[in-house]
């Protein structure tokens, strides 16, 4: 079987068991910037860190 037709089965299942519904919702950009967001502070406070470890 393709990977083409596997999707094709997916989606058919998806809409038969939701009623046309989407059953994944799109993820909202404000999350995956709010996690960019953290991930940013945390490699900087990282580097500050280690940055510290150095000079002392």
């Amino acid at each position: 079987m393709m990977v083409a037709d596997m999707n094709r089965l997916e989606r058919a299942a998806r809409v038969s068991m939701s009623g046309f519904q989407d059953a994944d919702p799109p993820a909202s950009p404000r999350s995956s910037h709010l996690s960019l967001r953290l991930g940013a502070v945390a490699v900087l406070a990282a580097l500050v860190l280690t940055a510290a470890w150095q000079l002392t």
